[in-house]
């Protein structure tokens, strides 16, 4: 017996045959290829890089201070009248012995010239009184008069000097209160608000002696009920110089009395975002401890040449104690903390990388200081380190060197 296959079987076997030879012609090649291909060679890990240098780092302590006037001054009438001028724009810098306000002098000026005729008319009474007085004296001498018609006139005349006495202190009451009339500025500074117009009444505060030196006053403006509101005038205070005061923990004290009796110590402040504003003297420490804080106030003194501290405001501080000379510094970035001790990676003149223990001093900014295991000009990873191991290939992306901010001061 005899079988037939049909035409259109054996045409799907040579296709199926063709495929299973192209199939592994295919994986032939791939297999080829990857065992021609030689072994990939590990690539450079890309990093940044600091070259370790020596140079002069301050030690210093950071705190936030306050600016402070070191003399505002209310300014306050001492006698009652109207505001006839204002001698100043509100804001402006005004100088010592300005003329800021006057009050209505015509007042004080008719006080003064009554004063002044009585003073006048009570001098002729004891002019005459004393030349009465010789005609007694002379008369009793020759027995003329009574003695006691002499004796008599003494006490006149001794009442007369009282009364003129009395009149010349008159006069220089009425002279004082026309002075007052003229407000001037005791201090050089800045004009703050007005709070008082022209035309209106201002005086001493009720129970206030008007009196020099008297200290505590307020304006007096016209109401309805004839008294007076108890404001100042305007306020007047100093910006230059200007302090600065802040407080430092206090077991700090020691070394800042120790060093400030060597010279004054500089103190440097800073805006919010560590811009160097100015820099100044430390020129007051606190005679005690605050109980509550351990801290102890300081304070500092600023030229304020371009007005740039205001009183009130906040800034940043930094006062220099002392100062490490010629020390290893590297950026604070490039220590890394190890199980059991600070490390950083030095980089050789292959590029490959070893592992170096370290002991890190004082942080100032972004700079530390390196006590012990690190020489002046070896090249340390300050990013990327955390791909790295011993004799790893590194690229260098940037070399810089450490250098200590001038314009940065973070508060304790």
């Amino acid at each position: 017996m005899v079988l037939f296959q049909k035409p259109g079987s054996r045409r799907r076997l040579a296709v199926f045959g063709t495929l299973v030879i192209i199939v592994l012609a295919v994986v032939g090649m791939r297999l080829f290829m990857v065992r021609a291909k030689p072994a990939a060679v590990p690539s450079a890990v890309p990093v940044t890089a600091a070259i370790a240098t020596r140079q002069d780092v301050p030690q210093t302590i950071n705190a936030v201070g306050t600016v402070q006037s070191i003399d505002s001054v209310n300014i306050v009438p001492r006698v009652m009248g109207t505001i006839e001028k204002i001698g100043f724009t509100p804001g402006q810098i005004v100088k010592q012995g300005q003329e800021l306000f006057l009050i209505d002098p015509r007042p004080f000026q008719a006080a003064l010239d009554q004063a002044q005729a009585q003073l006048q008319h009570d001098n002729a009474v004891l002019a005459e009184a004393q030349l009465d007085l010789q005609r007694y004296q002379t008369l009793a001498q020759q027995n003329s008069i009574a003695k006691q018609q002499t004796q008599d006139q003494e006490f006149v005349v001794e009442q007369d000097k009282g009364t003129v006495q009395l009149d010349q202190a008159n006069v220089e009451a009425a002279q004082l209160n026309l002075q007052y009339a003229h407000i001037t500025s005791p201090i050089t500074g800045r004009a703050g608000q007005l709070l008082v117009d022209l035309g209106n009444l201002v005086g001493p505060q009720t129970g206030q002696a008007s009196a020099a030196g008297a200290t505590t006053s307020a304006t007096a403006s016209t109401t309805t009920s004839g008294q007076t509101s108890s404001n100042p005038l305007v306020s007047i205070m100093q910006l230059q110089p200007i302090w600065v005061t802040f407080s430092v923990p206090q077991d700090r004290l020691d070394e800042i009395v120790h060093n400030q009796a060597a010279g004054a110590l500089q103190v440097g402040v800073y805006t919010q975002d560590r811009k160097l504003i100015e820099t100044g003297k430390l020129t007051l420490i606190d005679n005690q401890v605050s109980t509550s804080t351990g801290t102890v106030l300081l304070q500092g003194t600023f030229a304020n040449t371009d007005l740039r501290l205001w009183p009130g405001e906040f800034v940043r501080t930094s006062l220099t104690v002392s100062t490490l000379q010629d020390v290893v510094t590297v950026p604070a970035q490039a220590i890394m903390a190890g199980p059991s001790s600070s490390y950083v990676y030095v980089i050789d003149d292959n590029n490959k990388v070893r592992r170096v223990d370290v002991t890190p001093g004082q942080r100032q900014g972004g700079v530390t200081v390196i006590e012990k295991g690190l020489s002046a000009g070896e090249k340390v990873v300050t990013d990327g380190q955390y791909r790295l191991d011993n004799g790893t290939v590194v690229a260098i992306q940037q070399t810089t060197a450490p250098t200590l901010p001038q314009a940065e001061a973070q508060a304790n």
